[in-house]
């Protein structure tokens, strides 16, 4: 890519300044917000129900394309880019404060070896996690973006690819992998545990060749596939810190092998806590019909609901001996490729390319609130709202009733989910699989 292209990240329509109705205090450090990947933001956004039709649109060029969510942490948004540059863009300007470019970038740009993950803040604010297609994840010093530390999460990134968004949790940054679209093997999912200071891996949890407890050359394992590369990938259960995740087609057999599976381990990942896994396994493998295709969203007192491209909504009770309560058909119906919202423990608000639904969980069941025909990606909450982004515009819904509020336009967007903080709603367009180095950031703000 020339270095100019490189260089560019222009505003095309310049804005006011963003409203005090927001502050640099509020954050939204995490994909999903917070570590048990609620999608559920500050109850105050500077952005409410008289306002949300009026926003002002800032559409921002970047260097390449923005797969995932962006984070905001003191007054800047961070956002990856497919191929791995992670850049700092200030909230009130859009322009760019700085970006970092992994050494492997000019090799890689324009291939189909990329990385979907959102990046993560460390709780400090003080530095930014980031992972890149040449299989790493690096601790960036949040005001200059200097590598404070890298490590390697496989050893084939040209076959495992990190798809799913940095978490963090009791001083850990949590990541995961998966392999790349078209399913070529060899590759396994991994869970692997990070300790935040240092750098140094604390544990690996294989999904396949589980008795193997360190980062596997893949051809050296005898299964393939079964990857983790939900949009959340793992999420933490708040009660004990349990983390839990979905996985993706695979061989299964209960002890070493865990495909199409939802898995809870231990919070450093050391050791496997408990597993569901459907009758249907084999079926849903030699189909193609991902359980993993989303992550589990996490309901008060051990239960969870859990989508997949059969395009059915599972109601788990992932505590004690994990089972299935409840089966729906998912909005649309089809495949479920995005994360739940969970709104006050009992609200779930699910988005597909065929539709958008909102559920109330009570009595141990989910009870269907109310549903409509609009396609989206992972739900938002934020404010009192609900945000879905969806091709070409951003939907907001008033939570409890479906009742449309308001319509941001934007582009066409794949896996994008929005946030909402300090008085903006920023989603990123694109598709990662159209192997772009360019893209777009769109700020709506509050005047």
């Amino acid at each position: 890519m020339r270095r100019a292209a490189l260089l560019a990240a222009i505003l095309v329509v310049a804005l006011p300044a963003a409203s005090s109705a927001g502050s640099s205090a509020q954050s939204w450090p995490l994909f999903g917000y917070n570590a048990a990947r609620y999608d559920a933001g500050p109850v105050s956004t500077g952005v409410t129900a008289a306002n949300v039709g009026h926003l002002a649109r800032q559409r921002v060029q970047l260097d390449g394309t923005v797969d995932s969510a962006a984070i905001y942490v003191n007054g800047t948004f961070y956002l990856t880019t497919t191929y791995g540059r992670t850049e700092a863009i200030d909230a009130q300007t859009g322009s760019v404060k700085w970006r970092f470019v992994p050494p492997a970038y000019e090799r890689i740009a324009g291939s189909s070896q990329i990385t979907t993950a959102a990046p993560a803040a460390d709780p400090s604010g003080s530095a930014i996690y980031a992972a890149a297609p040449d299989g790493r994840i690096r601790k960036l010093r949040a005001s200059d973006g200097k590598v404070l530390w890298t490590v390697a999460i496989t050893r084939d990134p040209s076959h495992e690819k990190i798809t799913s968004g940095i978490n963090i949790s009791r001083g850990l940054v949590i990541a995961t992998t998966g392999g790349y679209i078209g399913d070529a093997p060899p590759y396994q999912g991994h869970v692997v545990t990070i300790f935040a200071g240092s750098g140094r891996i604390d544990h690996v949890w294989n999904t396949l060749c589980a008795n193997r407890h360190a980062l596997i050359l893949p051809r050296t394992c005898r299964a393939s596939d079964s990857a983790i590369w939900s949009r959340n990938g793992a999420t933490v259960d708040p009660a004990n810190g349990d983390l839990v995740v979905a996985t993706g087609n695979g061989p299964y057999n209960g002890t070493t092998n865990f495909g199409d599976s939802v898995i809870v381990l231990s919070p450093d990942a050391s050791r496997i806590v408990g597993h569901w896994t459907p009758a249907n396994q084999a079926a849903l493998n030699s189909s193609d019909q991902d359980l993993g295709s989303t992550s589990p969203g996490l309901l008060p007192n051990g239960f969870a609901v859990q989508g997949g491209k059969d395009g059915i909504l599972r109601l788990l009770q992932l505590r004690g001996s994990p089972h299935l309560v409840q089966s729906l058909a998912a909005p649309g119906p089809t495949d479920v490729f995005t994360v739940p919202a969970i709104w006050q423990g009992r609200w779930v608000f699910v988005a597909t390319g065929g539709g958008t639904a909102a559920y109330r969980f009570s009595g141990g069941r989910l009870h269907p609130a109310w549903s409509n025909g609009s396609d989206g990606t992972s739900p938002v909450v934020a404010g009192g709202l609900l945000y879905v982004a969806g091709n070409g515009a951003v939907r907001v819904y008033a939570p409890t009733t479906g009742k449309l509020l308001a319509t941001l336009p934007t582009g066409a967007v794949h896996w994008q989910s929005p946030i909402v903080v300090a008085g903006t709603v920023v989603v990123a367009e694109g598709n990662s699989n159209d192997h772009a180095t360019t893209g777009v950031l769109d700020i709506f703000r509050a005047g």
